[in-house]
């Protein structure tokens, strides 16, 4: 069955890095646009980054521009999210989204917090 699994989430300090990983399955991964979003506690999930299925055209929240790099392996059915110069307000649980056409598929998520 289709299968989403995100990982790489932790407890990290301001400034620092984390690699969250989107593991793939079910689906012919390489035709799905990835996306990358987050939720935070009392707000809603908002969209923080994109690559395309083929061309692995990239795009970013301005909030996390320069700081994070979305990329994908599609012979291994994983995407990646880098993420560097932490901030607290990126406190949230962090989620991989494939999307084809009217198709699309969430993983359950992966939690990070940013804090001393």
């Amino acid at each position: 069955q289709v299968q989403l699994v995100e990982s790489g989430g932790d407890l990290v300090q301001p400034g620092g890095s984390l690699r969250l990983s989107c593991a793939a399955s079910g689906f012919t991964f390489s035709r799905y646009d990835i996306n990358w979003y987050r939720q935070a506690p009392g707000k809603e999930r908002e969209w923080i980054a994109a690559i395309t299925s083929t061309s692995g055209r990239t795009n970013y929240l301005d909030s996390v521009k320069g700081r994070f790099t979305i990329s994908r392996h599609n012979p291994n059915y994983l995407a990646y999210l880098q993420m560097n110069d932490l901030k607290p307000e990126d406190t949230a649980v962090y989620y991989c989204n494939a999307r084809y056409y009217t198709e699309s598929y969430w993983g359950q998520g992966t939690q990070v917090t940013v804090a001393l």
